[in-house]
């Protein structure tokens, strides 16, 4: 007697770095075994694989996280999560992309719910920030910010910039600007403040 095949089983795709540019689904990128070592996005349809972060990437991303996570904690009223890793979804379009920044600041998360009603797609950040020190200058520097531009909701994009010295990083700054972003760069020794959180200052110095 033939077996007639159940249409309900879904065949995992594996994908890992020779990946990197291939046309995904939303679905097979959530369905997938993964070579580990890797991180994975979906850009314009597409998947983009980068390497996980290095000590130096990783230090900075916690001095920053440190940071935001101590003026969330005294300023709820302002901001009221961190988080390392999540997802932002862009607008529909026909290719979707979902940028996966390092950190995402939000404003309203809805901390209150069971954490399992909790989704990606039902927040949106305020903030999001992305640590470089080897990684892929062009993805910070000119691939995100039009994918960040288009969320209504993120008033700033930053990236801290370790590329030429980690022990000495300066942070670039996107702040909206109606339909652009207002660049600016502040040095390593620098204060930075911003009117989007009021009372944030950050020593741009891991060390300090």
């Amino acid at each position: 007697m033939a077996t007639v095949p159940d249409e309900r089983v879904v065949t995992r795709v594996h994908l890992g770095p020779a990946d990197h540019g291939r046309r995904v689904s939303a679905g097979e990128l959530e369905s997938a075994e993964y070579v580990s070592g890797f991180k994975y996005e979906l850009i314009a349809g597409r998947l983009y694989v980068s390497p996980q972060p290095n000590a130096p990437e990783g230090l900075l991303e916690t001095w920053v996280r440190r940071a935001l996570e101590r003026y969330s904690d005294t300023h709820p009223e302002v901001v009221n999560y961190v988080a390392v890793k999540g997802r932002v979804f862009l607008p529909r379009t026909r290719a979707r992309s979902e940028p996966e920044p390092d950190l995402a600041v939000y404003a309203d998360f809805p901390l209150d719910r069971p954490f399992r009603q909790l989704d990606w797609r039902d927040v949106s950040p305020v903030l999001v920030v992305e640590v470089l020190v080897d990684g892929d200058i062009a993805k910070d520097l000119e691939r995100n910010p039009p994918l960040y531009l288009a969320v209504p909701s993120i008033a700033e994009y930053w990236v801290v910039n370790g590329a030429e010295d980690p022990d000495e990083p300066s942070l670039i700054q996107h702040r909206r600007r109606g339909k652009k972003w207002a660049v600016a760069t502040h040095p390593f020794g620098s204060t930075f403040a911003t009117p989007l959180l009021p009372g944030f200052a950050l020593v741009i110095d891991p060390r300090a």
